[in-house]
């Protein structure tokens, strides 16, 4: 019999050794997301769960000379949610200006109320990022996406030519 937890359950994702060896490149991960995507630097604390200024500036740096830090699993799983709506972008967009595009513009959809989707990831909390990854998820897997009115005027339908077939 097999003492092995699937993934979901493994807790040892969690112990300080395994966030300490993720803490450092997950932090310039972020740093660069958040410059591409031009957060100002609330927005920045806001999304990492509002840490000191002085805290964040003192991760930020450690993370750039490539020093030690272990962010808490909160914070972590903040800057997860940055990389997978990230990642979602990047399938959803043809070009990384539209995906920033789309996250500056107002949205439709209900989750959004008409405001921009960057106000939902900056709300402050884990729940905010979160409904915009899941949204972004559910859109790569093919449920209707409201569309951007703004933004889909200017959509340009694919070409042959823009398929690729391995």
């Amino acid at each position: 019999m097999s003492t092995l937890m699937p993934d979901h359950l493994d807790q040892s994702r969690f112990f300080p050794e395994n966030r300490r060896r993720l803490s450092a490149p997950a932090m310039r991960t972020f740093l660069a997301i958040a410059d591409l995507w031009r957060l100002d630097e609330g927005q920045r604390l806001l999304i990492l769960g509002f840490p000191a200024r002085s805290t964040f500036h003192k991760w930020a740096k450690t993370a750039r000379e490539h020093g030690e830090l272990t962010l808490s699993v909160d914070t972590l799983t903040r800057i997860s949610a940055v990389l997978g709506i990230h990642q979602a972008l990047g399938v959803l967009h043809r070009r990384e200006q539209e995906g920033i595009a789309w996250l500056r513009t107002p949205h439709g959809a209900t989750v959004f109320g008409g405001r921009l989707p960057l106000d939902l990831i900056a709300c402050g909390t884990q729940e905010g990022l979160m409904t915009v990854r899941r949204f972004l998820d559910a859109a790569q897997g093919g449920i209707y996406m409201e569309p951007v009115e703004a933004l889909d005027r200017q959509a340009q339908p694919y070409r042959d030519t823009d398929l690729v077939i391995s």
